[in-house]
């Protein structure tokens, strides 16, 4: 069983900037992708960001790319989500996810086996 446990949401003004992490137990961390998504009120949880296993290969979302860099830390089982010039469309509730795989082999939904809870992120105007 995993469990997935993000932080770091809030309320910021339009142009600042949030760093969301999300703590993994269990000691797979390390071999499979992580991803960020979120999900805003009348809409359908959206991909923002994925990471592969190793770090090594990143992928963002359009609407993201250039203002949001998602990173990850295998020996202390933690993925992050820095985010800059925020909008009030990035409004939403952030969740991390555990790729089935390793690898960045699409970032649909059901390519996610774990879910955590959600952070809340408002962004004010």
């Amino acid at each position: 069983q995993v469990q997935l446990v993000e932080s770091g949401g809030g309320l910021v003004q339009a142009g600042g900037s949030l760093r969301l992490s999300c703590v993994a137990s269990g000691r797979t961390f390390s071999t499979n992708a992580m991803g960020w998504f979120r999900l805003a009120p009348g809409n359908e949880r959206e991909f923002v960001a994925a990471i592969s296993a190793s770090g090594t290969y990143t992928d963002y979302a359009g609407s993201v790319k250039g203002r949001f860099t998602i990173s990850r830390d295998n020996a202390n089982n933690t993925v992050y989500l820095q985010m800059n010039s925020l909008k009030s469309e990035d409004t939403a509730i952030y969740y991390c996810a555990r790729h089935r795989f390793p690898g960045l082999t699409g970032n649909s939904v059901d390519k996610y086996d774990y879910w955590g809870q959600g952070t809340q992120v408002t962004v004010s105007s």
